[in-house]
């Protein structure tokens, strides 16, 4: 039998993964950070059940070879050359459909003078499906919907908000003060398509803006449960160093893995001249170096920093196709 990695194609959600021989398909799986059903690990729960289309794979419980359009357990299977799969469980990226949950309110700490740090509880947790870098609607009574990204993995059981609520800002002040109060809030998630389904093939540039970092930190997290050994650069761009809340934390992320480098960008350094719409950030992402062409950026921020950030990667050689933020779906340009 040939050493040589399988490739594992899932449909209807067009992923793919190599699977290692003698490797089950369910951990190879987890290490390219696509998310399978699963509990029991062993074939039990039947949570991980997948269709065979293509290919011929061996039940490793009884040895017994599993030839096209039989059903297996992908967590006690392992693939006998490139195989696929049908398995509706897993989702391409942004595919998930939102759903209404009631949340307990864990923890509603300040993190800096502006930003606090919200951790929310699903009791019906394991009915909730995301992926890293999806975002959420807080619904409050007698309000329209506020919009955060999730700034935890979809590995963990809670999830995790950065709101930014400043005295200006009405709506999300309000947010807090329901939180902080009350002991359960609705909410409604995921929501957006600028996220990883699985990990990505190129090296990433992540740029943020303010609270931009939570959903950064979603793809972070992510990204260190799985196998990914490319090169991951984090641009975090605020107007002063307070604004910063988390630094600490991707400085921290650059000492801890080795294919990750964290460059800050503060507007009120002596050597800037910020201008308000976010020119300094840009200028740094471009200085970078890159090979443009061959990598993934994830951008988030106030529109005006995206559109001028994707116009200027554009320019210097990112294929359009490897430019992804919200923003593009949600103010999207004329």
């Amino acid at each position: 039998m040939s050493s040589k990695p399988r490739r594992v194609g899932l449909v209807p959600s067009r992923l793919s993964y190599k699977a290692p021989a003698g490797r089950d398909l369910l951990s190879a799986a987890g290490r390219a950070g696509i998310a399978v059903p699963s509990a029991c690990k062993n074939g039990v729960c039947e949570l991980c059940e997948a269709r065979l289309l293509n290919g011929y794979a061996l039940n490793t419980r009884n040895q017994q070879i599993i030839p096209p359009g039989a059903r297996l357990m992908m967590c006690r299977t392992e693939a006998l050359g490139d195989i696929e799969l049908e398995i509706t469980a897993v989702m391409a990226a942004g595919n998930n459909q939102p759903k209404k949950f009631q949340a307990n309110v864990v923890d509603v700490r300040s993190i800096s003078h502006d930003v606090y740090r919200v951790e929310l509880q699903l009791p019906r947790r394991r009915e909730l499906s995301f992926h890293a870098g999806q975002y959420l609607s807080v619904n409050l009574q007698d309000a329209g919907p506020c919009y955060f990204s999730i700034a935890s993995s979809p590995s963990e059981q809670n999830i995790e908000l950065h709101i930014q609520a400043s005295a200006e800002w009405l709506s999300a002040q309000k947010v807090i003060d329901a939180l902080t109060s009350g002991e359960t809030v609705n909410l409604e998630l995921p929501h957006g398509k600028a996220c990883l389904a699985s990990a990505p093939e190129k090296p990433l540039v992540l740029v943020a803006a303010g609270t931009g970092f939570a959903q950064m930190k979603s793809l972070v997290d992510y990204l260190r449960g799985t196998s990914f050994a490319r090169p991951v650069k984090l641009f975090w761009g605020v107007r002063r160093h307070e604004d910063m809340y988390l630094r600490s934390m991707a400085q921290q992320w650059a000492q801890d893995w080795p294919a990750f480098t964290f460059q800050p960008v503060v507007g009120d350094d002596e050597d800037s001249d910020w201008s308000g719409h976010h020119d300094q950030l840009v200028r740094a992402v471009l200085a970078s170096g890159m090979d443009w062409k061959n990598v993934e950026v994830h951008a988030s921020g106030s529109p005006t920093m995206v559109y001028t950030l994707l116009d200027a990667l554009v320019e210097a050689g990112l294929p359009p196709e490897g430019f992804f933020s919200d923003v593009l779906e949600y103010a999207p340009r004329h």
